[in-house]
This record gives C-alpha cells, sequence and structure tokens, in this order.
C-alpha cells in the first residue's frame, strides 16, 4: 500500500513537471512569436527578397513599395528589399550586379537584357516545372506553354515571362505646334523631320531637336532611320540594344544571318549614319549624350527636347503629360519597310531569380501574386487606389486633383513591365493622339516571320560577343549620334574591328542555330 501511495506520488509530481515545461515551452514560443513575428500562419519564415529592376523609381514609390510589403507579409510572411538600375548604368552594372555575387535574390530580365549570357553564365536559378506548379499556381494557370518554351536556353527555364506579350511599335513623337511652324503637316517616317528640327534650332533656343540619354535613347533615332530599310529591331543577335554584330532581317522569310557591316545592312546603317551626321553637325542632337541620363520622353514633357521616343507602351504617360500642360502631340510609329513590325514575345520581360538566392520558392510565390493577383497588378502598375488612380464606369482614370504630370506614380513607370496586362480596365485618360494610335496596332503587328520564337544561345560565342559589345562602344557609338567626320571612313574602322572581335564566328554560330530552329518547325 505505502509502495502504491509512493508510486502516485512521483507520477504525479512527473506530470505537474511535464505541465509545468509545456507552459513554459508555450509561453516562450508566445514570446518569440510576439517579439520576432517570423512565423505566419503556415508557419513559413519572415524573409526579405532583395532584387532589382531598370530605370528610376518613382516619387510615390516608398508608399507603393510599404504598401506591397503589407500585402506580401500578410501572404507568404516575405517583404521586398527594391533596388533600380538607371538605364545609363545598365551596361556596365547590370552584369557586373551578377558576376559579383552579390547578395541578391531577383533582378529584371529579357531577351534583350542579357537574359542568355548571363543563364549560360550560371547567375541565374533554374525554374523546374514542378516547383512552378507547386510555387506558381496563378502563373502555371494563365501562362501559354509556349511561353515557357521561349525561355527556355538548352531545355532549362531561368526567367518567369510575362504572360502577355506586348505590341512592340517603337514610336517618335513630335509637337504639333513646332510642326506648323515648319509647315509640316503629315510625317510618315523619322527621316522627314529635317525642316522640324531646323524650326527647333530657329525658334527654340532652351530645346534641343533630339536630346538623347545616354542608354536608351542613343542608338534610337538611328535605329528608327535604318527600319526604314531594313527588317531591324535594334541590337544584333546575342548583343544588347547598343551592339553591332550579327543580325537578321525580319521582312527575309529565308532566316539568313547577315553581318551588319554587310549588305543589306551596310547600306541602311550608312543611310542612316549620313542623316544623323547632317543633324548633329546642324546642332540638331545634344553634344554629349553619354553624359545625359535624363531619358527624351522625360526632357520633351519639361520641353527640353523636342522629340520623345518610346514604345507602344510607355509613351502613353508622356502624351498624357504633355497634353495635361497644353502640347498637342504627334505620333510617328517606326514600321519595317514592310509596313509591319514584329509582335513582341513573352521573354521580352520577365523576373530571374539569382543563382545564390537563398529563398527561390518565395520568390516564386512573391511574383506569382506580383504578375497574376489583380489587385497587386494594379498596385504595382498604377500605384494606390484614390492617390494614383481610381476606378469609374469600369475604366481606369485618374483621382480628382490628380493630373498625368503630378501623378507620383504614373503607370508603366516603375519597372513592372512584366504584370499580366490581360488583367487592365480601359484607360479614361488616353488623349485621342493615344487612342487614335492604338486602335492601328493589329495593323501594325506581325507574328509572321520566319523567326519568330528563336532565341540565340550565346554559349559557343560568349567571349566574340563581349568583344563586339566592346568594339561598338568605342566605334559604333559616335556613329550613332552623328559625331563622325566621315561616314564612309567611320565604317571601314567599325567593319576591321568587329571582324577583329569575331564577327564572323558569331554570324556563322547563328546560322547554325537558325539552321536547326527552322528544321525544327518544319
Amino acid at each position: 500500500m505505502k509502495n502504491s501511495k509512493r508510486n502516485m506520488k512521483i507520477i504525479l509530481a512527473m506530470m505537474l513537471s511535464f505541465a509545468l515545461l509545456l507552459s513554459a515551452c508555450s509561453k516562450g514560443n508566445e514570446d518569440n512569436a510576439s517579439t520576432t513575428g517570423n512565423e505566419d500562419p503556415t508557419g513559413q519564415k519572415e524573409v526579405v527578397l532583395k532584387g532589382y529592376l531598370l530605370g528610376e523609381a518613382p516619387k510615390g514609390m516608398p508608399e507603393v513599395l510599404e504598401t506591397l510589403n503589407k500585402k506580401l507579409k500578410k501572404d507568404i510572411n516575405a517583404t521586398i528589399e527594391l533596388n533600380y538600375i538607371s538605364w545609363g548604368d545598365v551596361q556596365s552594372k547590370y552584369p557586373l550586379l551578377l558576376a559579383t555575387g552579390e547578395d541578391l535574390d531577383f533582378i529584371f530580365s529579357a531577351d534583350w537584357n542579357y537574359y542568355v549570357e548571363q543563364a549560360n553564365k550560371g547567375a541565374f536559378y533554374e525554374l523546374k516545372q514542378e516547383d512552378i506548379a507547386k510555387y506558381m499556381p496563378k502563373k502555371s494557370a494563365a501562362m501559354d506553354p509556349a511561353a515557357w518554351d521561349e525561355a527556355k536556353i538548352k531545355d532549362k527555364i531561368y526567367m518567369i515571362p510575362k504572360t502577355t506579350p506586348d505590341s512592340n511599335v517603337f514610336v517618335s513623337v513630335l509637337r504639333k505646334d513646332i510642326m506648323a511652324e515648319a509647315g509640316l503637316t503629315d510625317v510618315k517616317s523619322l527621316s522627314e523631320i529635317g525642316p522640324y528640327l531646323e524650326a527647333v534650332k530657329k525658334n527654340h533656343p532652351d530645346m534641343v531637336g533630339l536630346n538623347l540619354d545616354s542608354q536608351v535613347d542613343l542608338p534610337t533615332p538611328y535605329q528608327h532611320l535604318m527600319r526604314e530599310k531594313v527588317g531591324f529591331t535594334g541590337g544584333s543577335l546575342g548583343g544588347g540594344p547598343l551592339s553591332q554584330g550579327a543580325a537578321f532581317d525580319f521582312t527575309d522569310p529565308s532566316g539568313k544571318i547577315y553581318s551588319m557591316v554587310g549588305e543589306p545592312y551596310l547600306s541602311a546603317q550608312k543611310y542612316a549614319a549620313t542623316i544623323m551626321k547632317d543633324w548633329y553637325d546642324k546642332g540638331y542632337v545634344n553634344k554629349n549624350p553619354y553624359a545625359n541620363k535624363i531619358r527624351s520622353k522625360d526632357n520633351f514633357v519639361e520641353g527640353k527636347s523636342a522629340v520623345a521616343f518610346g514604345n507602344s507602351i510607355d509613351i502613353a504617360a508622356t502624351i498624357e503629360a504633355a497634353e495635361a500642360k497644353g502640347i498637342e502631340t504627334y505620333i510617328i510609329p517606326s514600321l519595317m519597310p514592310n509596313g509591319k513590325v514584329p509582335m513582341g514575345n513573352h521573354i521580352g520581360a520577365g523576373i530571374s531569380i539569382a543563382a545564390n538566392s537563398k529563398n527561390p520558392e518565395r520568390v516564386m510565390q512573391a511574383f506569382d501574386l506580383i504578375m497574376e493577383d489583380p489587385s497587386y497588378v494594379y498596385l504595382t502598375y498604377f500605384g494606390i487606389e484614390g492617390n494614383n488612380y481610381v476606378v469609374k464606369d469600369d475604366k481606369v482614370g485618374l483621382p480628382e486633383g490628380v493630373t498625368a504630370e503630378t501623378n507620383t506614380y504614373p503607370p508603366d513607370s516603375a519597372g513592372f513591365w512584366f504584370v499580366n496586362k490581360a488583367l487592365f480596365k480601359p484607360m479614361s485618360t488616353w488623349p485621342k493622339t493615344y487612342i487614335d494610335f492604338w486602335e492601328k496596332q493589329d495593323e501594325y503587328n506581325t507574328s509572321d516571320f520566319a523567326l519568330n520564337g528563336f532565341n540565340f544561345n550565346t554559349e559557343n560565342v560568349k567571349t566574340q560577343i563581349a568583344n563586339l559589345a566592346n568594339a561598338s562602344t568605342q566605334y559604333a557609338n559616335p556613329i550613332y549620334i552623328g559625331a563622325v567626320k566621315d561616314v564612309d571612313k567611320a565604317f571601314d574602322e567599325l567593319t576591321q574591328n568587329l571582324n577583329s572581335a569575331g564577327l564572323d564566328k558569331v554570324k556563322e554560330e547563328g546560322q547554325a542555330q537558325v539552321d536547326a530552329f527552322l528544321a525544327k518547325k518544319k
């Protein structure tokens, strides 16, 4: 009996100790959760995702980012630390960020912005189909499977591409008041604006005809002029928008790869170069675009540039802001000789996860929301409802008292170009000039070209591609802006240096890949 009572006391003591231990653990967990807040209801540890987009942060970005992070914290227990690479620094800073192994989780990527090159260097995390399905269910449901195929490099995916291909018409925008001064009413192509630039020089001393920035605009008018003669969109095969090398002609059904310093490209380039030299010599172009980081479209609104360069999407805000200031505008689409432009693809804008990211799954979760959830899409693209936009009569407009000029977060300004634009409602703020242009998009765009879906893999010629880029910086950039003494001699020098850099090898590799691509399509 005594033993039984003693055993019972021992058991009761053990149970009391165990209960106290459980209580202490529970209290410790409660204290930990309340002080650190590092667990959400689904059990995910809180993380900060560091990433980079291109361009400049709009004035209203801090408020938008704060709102975005509150939503992400609630939904996936993550926040974003967002940074920007300015247009003037893209060529130097973008590859450097990835090469140095900086602590970073995601970065903007696109076929025109080093996607293939950096993927081949191992800079990006491979996205496996099972992980895409698990962590990006909204994206998986919305995406055309062909988009994932576009993003493949050696059958592996390194980018979360945009769901909706954009219309890809490049445009230049003029002021109607200066057109009237120049006696112009109908301008079909950029080569016709000489009298317009002359009127700027004569009547508007505080304005520059072509006030180009150092990265985006620098080759743009030159490329618009080239496009009048050859089916060219911008940039060489495997190179960035400033690079010379090998390219194809979108109007050529054969898919032949050409040297850009051979025919038909050479004639098109000399045509553009001769016009740019004439304009530069006459003072129609800013003398040192290399030092200018302000886009022409931004200077256009401020009355410092007579021409604004952009594309179908990003020029809308410029036109709105200009017309809010009483500046009537005129749009010149930059079309190929056949009157068309290639329709944009899925990999023209997207996000790549850095190879050294510690949180690739959470990046996928975050961008599944940012790209495909309507509340996130509207926040990152249009800003805060009530402050930056309102929805009225099923259209997106500006709040009362807010104009295109005073809006601190203009649409398309923050670098979130990869959101699903199919989720957008119509815009009530578009001026008639832009609406008339927009309604012609289907007339301009075409998917009917031989190399639709072709993605050049630079792995076998990465050294030559880098050498071509370096040669282009030294010998092509002055040609683009017209700052050369003799066009023919400038091209002789460019040709010599491109050939020394390995142009023939890149052209040969490009043709081999194109031939294989076309053979698969048959």
